[in-house]
């Protein structure tokens, strides 16, 4: 799509600004773009233009942060405003940071990500969202001015660990910022906008759920690409194409192609299906046979091959390891697949060698730059995690450009990053969750998927899952059909957070605060839901009790007691191992119940059983209802009575007063923890109280500051006591890690779920990191990838920052030291 000229947008500009002259703003802003301005983006971009909040929720690739674009440019439309785009996780604020880069230039864009400050006073700053909650606890100077603030991808308010930062923010912006909220598909948008509605004042809730680009669904069966739908059912029916259900029932030929519908298919496809070869001879022929009962998968560099065939690059393949990631990669590179021409090579080497010309040379070897090179220039890459993050970028970039064709990437990769592909290739529906495997969910096919189809390039999309043994064409469907993507809150009150809130507003006023949280409001919702369920049913109950009335004396009394006697028969009964005493007390029992039934006036009503059988329906009935109210119970209050609990902790150890009036107040204790943020937040400030880490030097506070932050993988047993550092930090970890566990045994008592122990996993690794180490020692002490290392190393740094702002002069100083030790070297080059 070829971009306008200076004179074709004026006039475009113009003709908009006529025909819609309600919205002068949004007129111009949409005739400047490169595209077409959908319906929901415009609805989204009135409803800015008209001085409200926005929700947008629409589909991965949708091009909903179009709708943030616009919330900048109306705040750089003020001299005197400004706007944030807060990100879930780095990478996506500096891709943001370099496009509003290339439209408003360096002077008025600023990136601040906890380890990066970049033009932070710029009135354009995007940022992660755990620096915009902490400068609003900070009262910074930095929000004054602020008109316009985008949440992108904030379904992440639904993470457990980081959840909390979204609602915290929406909470306690200012009322006077307009808040533009862009979410994935999810199936509750409008409960989630009605809460916004709540706390943030007029929202606006626009849903879309149409792609820009149609998604076409496969199967990869061998060599073929079955379509997993029937194109000749209709758009309506979505009925699975029965040759794959054929295929999967082994009845008849296994193995037949569907010509029809895969015809039908290339039509709409562009003709890829017909430029698709046979295998060669000698090649894996299509089963015929019935009797065959299995049908193997294509290798990666087959599968690889066929896409390219088929015009259907550039494409992702989702495996859901890290190891399969690479592995994958050094499969197409041993079959020797290369996918790009001389000029490609010769391009990808210049861009490779730009981005990366400050690495050091004596880690080139150690990071595997040259393999990892000569993969980029076959047009191959892997993306996850454990890579370098100067490495993801180069990789990501190159993907865009079109140069990389093939991605083997984990699910990481679907969290918004820019990386839009003609083709997904999902090799199963499977992934490990940490403690077992477990069928993905629609939603994860769903944000999976929607990376396939770039705009303005692709007639269509592409997804394509592989035939695995037991694959379900019927269950396939139903992944890709619903759009169940419900958004629950995880917001849970913190240490931080109450010391924050009863600073800021007191505890009565921070109580009700927190009941405006998403969590309570959801949990508010059920109860109504119960409520009214309680109500109908209690319409019942009165209807049975009237049934059951009885002229002769009270049956519900007298239905009490034969249920009583009932249920402690039949106790006996069973419990017939009892001893002599305990049954005898029970006989005594029952002869008293019978008597006292037998001497009911109830007893003796001719209509005693009909009466009866109401009474059952009654009782039945009113169980449920009692259930139910305590469900109520339960629910309501939920987020301040774990506050309450946490104020409870807070004051058993000093940090709050509760005066006699009821009044709180923070103690200087309190006072430090505003400032200390985080998972540890408590275990930090209490050991900063007692001096556990005075005596350390700059490597030691280092690599005690991993253990708070590094969360070791599954089976890792950690060092044991000959892999710690040695001097002063066996001292420092052991008083830590005892305080932990009081602490832990502390909330445990006030019915809090407590912490997992500190990780001493990693500490090695950083403080010979620390003092200097290569980075070869450094990785083989640390068993990680480079990219996990980083990440480690820069949650240390998040950490040691805070400790050099809220310790006392001399730890203070030390971890300033630490800091600066820490970030050198690869750790360094990843800041931005």
């Amino acid at each position: 799509m070829t971009d306008p000229g200076p004179a074709e947008r004026y006039a475009r500009a113009r003709d908009a600004a006529a025909r819609d002259r309600s919205h002068p703003v949004t007129s111009t802003f949409a005739a400047a773009q490169r595209f077409t301005l959908d319906d929901f983006q415009l609805a989204g971009c009135h409803a800015l233009e008209e001085g409200r909040s926005v929700l947008v929720a629409a589909p991965t690739g949708a091009g909903k942060t179009i709708v943030g674009e616009f919330a900048v440019h109306l705040a750089m439309r003020e001299p005197s405003d400004k706007a944030f785009y807060t990100t879930p996780i780095k990478a996506l604020s500096n891709q943001k940071f370099r496009e509003l880069q290339d439209v408003y230039g360096p002077d008025q864009v600023g990136l601040l990500t906890g380890d990066t400050n970049i033009n932070g006073s710029a009135r354009i700053v995007v940022m992660t969202t755990e620096v915009l909650r902490n400068m609003l606890y900070a009262d910074s100077p930095a929000l004054r001015g602020l008109r316009y603030v985008v949440m992108d991808e904030v379904h992440y308010l639904a993470d457990r660990f980081r959840g909390a930062v979204w609602e915290e923010i929406i909470i306690h912006l200012p009322p006077s910022v307009r808040l533009v909220s862009l979410s994935a598909t999810v199936s509750n948008a409008e409960e989630f906008g009605d809460w916004l509605d709540t706390v943030r004042g007029d929202t606006a809730v626009i849903v879309s759920e149409t792609r820009p680009v149609p998604l076409e669904q496969h199967v990869l069966v061998r060599g073929d690409l079955l379509p997993l739908f029937d194109d000749r059912a209709g758009v309506a029916t979505a009925q699975v194409n029965q040759e794959l259900m054929r295929i999967r029932s082994f009845k008849g030929p296994t193995y037949e192609n569907n010509r029809r519908a895969q015809q039908l298919s290339s039509a709409r496809h562009g003709g890829y299906e017909a430029s698709r070869r046979r295998p060669q001879r000698g090649g894996k022929r299509p089963v015929r046979s019935a009797n065959v009962q299995r049908i193997e998968r294509l290798d990666r560099p087959d599968v690889v091959q066929l896409l390219a065939r088929s015009n259907l690059l550039p494409a992702i393949f989702f495996i859901f390891s890290r190891v399969g990631c690479d592995a994958a990669v050094q499969q197409v590179r041993r079959a020797g697949v290369r996918l790009t021409n001389q000029e490609e090579r010769a391009e990808i080497r210049a861009i490779v060698e730009e981005r990366t010309r400050t690495l050091q040379d004596e880690d080139l070897a150690v990071l595997g730059y040259w393999e990892w090179l000569d993969n980029l220039e076959r047009g191959v890459a892997s993306h996850h995690a454990g890579l370098l993050p100067a490495f993801k970028e180069v990789v990501e970039e190159l993907f865009q450009r079109k140069l990389v064709k093939v991605v083997f990437a984990t699910e990481t990769l679907a969290l918004g990053i820019n990386m839009p592909a003609r083709t997904v290739v999902l090799e199963k529906l499977e992934k490990f969750n940490g403690e077992a495997r477990v069928a993905i969910t629609s939603g994860e096919y769903t944000q999976l998927t929607g990376r396939a189809g770039r705009r303005g390039i692709d007639v269509e999309g592409h997804a394509v899952v592989q035939w695995t043994e037991g694959l379900d064409p019927q269950a396939v469907a139903a992944l890709a059909s619903r759009r169940t993507y419900p958004l629950n809150s995880s917001f849970r009150p913190t240490y931080n957070m109450a010391v924050n809130l009863i600073d800021q507003f007191g505890r009565p006023r921070a109580r009700e605060i927190l009941e405006s949280s998403f969590a309570q409001f959801q949990a508010d919702r059920a109860v109504v839901g119960l409520a009214r369920q309680v109500r109908e049913q209690e319409e019942s109950l009165s209807g049975y009790a009237s049934a059951m009335t009885c002229d002769r004396g009270d049956f519900a009394e007298y239905s009490g007691i034969r249920r009583e006697l009932s249920d402690l028969e039949k106790t006996n009964r069973r419990d017939a191992g009892a001893s002599r005493r305990t049954r005898d007390e029970r006989q005594r029992q029952i002869a008293s119940l019978r008597k006292r039934m037998q001497r009911h006036p109830c007893h003796s009503c001719p209509d005693r059983e009909h009466h009866a059988r109401w009474a059952e329906r009654y009782w039945k009935l009113k169980g449920t209802i009692d259930k139910m109210r305590r469900q109520i119970e339960t629910r309501t209050g939920t987020v301040a009575r774990i506050f309450d609990r946490v104020v409870d902790v807070l004051a058993e150890l000093d940090y709050v007063r509760l005066g006699s009036d009821g009044a709180t107040a923070l103690t200087p204790a309190g006072r430090t923890m505003r400032r200390i943020y985080g998972e540890r937040d408590l275990l930090v400030a209490e050991s900063l109280r007692r001096g556990l880490w005075k005596h350390l030097d700059a490597a030691g506070l280092a690599a005690l500051a991993c253990c708070l932050v590094y969360e070791p993988r599954r089976d890792d047993g950690g060092p044991g006591e000959r892999g710690l550092p040695r001097g002063e930090f066996r001292t420092a970890f052991g008083e830590t890690l005892e305080l932990w566990q009081r602490l832990d045994d502390l909330e445990r008592e006030h019915h809090l779920p407590g912490s997992e122990p500190i990780a001493p996993g990693l500490a090695q690794a950083m403080h010979s990191w620390a003092r200097g180490a290569m980075l070869d020692r450094v990785l083989d002490e640390a068993e990680l990838a480079a990219g996990d290392f980083v990440r480690w190393a820069k949650q240390t740094i998040d950490l040691l920052d805070q400790l050099s702002l809220v310790a006392e002069a001399p730890l203070a100083a030390t971890a300033r030291k630490a800091l600066e030790a820490v970030r050198r070297g690869i750790v360094a080059y990843s800041a931005v």
